[in-house]
């Protein structure tokens, strides 16, 4: 198999930004879902808000968590490629 070029590596990166940034809006996503769900156990009565409060904090830092393993595997795997 031969080397890859040069160009071909700069639009790998391309590609590899591309589905990084769609791992980011999934997982923001998932955080905009999260407030709607503790909402309705809140108005069911089966969260206090102080529990609801609490969970939307976890819920954010949970994002900013997977957010930020998604930045550093992209910057990985842009260091991966452009070694040659």
């Amino acid at each position: 198999m031969p080397a890859l070029t040069e160009e071909r590596r700069r639009d790998l990166i391309k590609v590899v930004r591309h589905d990084a940034e769609n791992a980011r809006i999934a997982i923001r996503n998932v955080r905009r879902a999260a407030p709607a769900q503790l909402k309705k156990l809140l108005k069911d009565h089966k969260v206090s808000e102080d529990d609801e409060r609490h969970a939307q904090t976890d819920v954010q830092k949970l994002t900013d968590r997977y957010i930020a393993d998604v930045d550093k595997q992209l910057t990985a795997k842009e260091a991966d490629l452009m070694a040659v």
